[in-house]
């Protein structure tokens, strides 16, 4: 009998190894307050399938204004403007347009390495308290691209998904 149990635990490990949930791209800190500044860290855990990470796009959603990308040595920042659907309060003034998408590029992160990209923002507080907010972002290696941007149904866990988004829990503001 221990033979059949380490066997099916074996097998259950190989299955998680090869999943794509096993390890994919994160953010650092799982929880912020709305109406407040949040440092959103995507932890890259690895390539894609022992392919180095050549760029990471980020896409930022709404309700998170005020965005600005940290720079990262050998790699270029691009970032894309857009409207917002909404208008914002933001420092005693109104905002309706900023940052919708982060690009990191021209850099390499070998396959087997894990690293940080920062985006520092703003959490509005038009933004749900105990909700999920969700960044889809897009990983691309020298060969191959993981796209993880599946946010999951309402009441469902990002578990339930194959590539879920990085997401963090909001909470009431402070």
């Amino acid at each position: 009998m221990p033979k059949v149990r380490n066997l099916v635990v074996l097998a259950a490990i190989a299955t998680l190894a090869a999943s794509p949930v096993a390890a994919h791209v994160t953010l650092e800190n799982r929880e912020a307050p709305i109406g407040a500044p949040y440092k959103a860290v995507f932890v890259v855990p690895h390539g894609c399938a022992g392919s180095a990470t050549i760029k990471l796009r980020v896409q930022i959603p709404e309700g998170v204004i005020a965005s600005e990308p940290a720079p990262k040595p050998g790699w270029n920042v691009d970032v894309v403007k857009g409207k917002y659907a909404a208008e914002y309060d933001y420092k005693g003034g109104k905002i309706s347009e900023g940052i919708k998408e982060v690009v990191w590029s021209g850099g390499k992160l070998p396959p087997h390495e894990h690293d940080q990209f920062i985006v520092d923002t703003y959490l509005t507080d038009a933004l749900k308290p105990d909700s999920m907010l969700y960044f889809p972002t897009v990983q691309e290696c020298e060969q191959g691209i993981s796209r993880w941007i599946d946010i999951p149904a309402p009441g469902s866990s990002p578990h339930d998904t194959k590539w879920p988004a990085p997401g963090v829990k909001l909470t009431p503001k402070p």
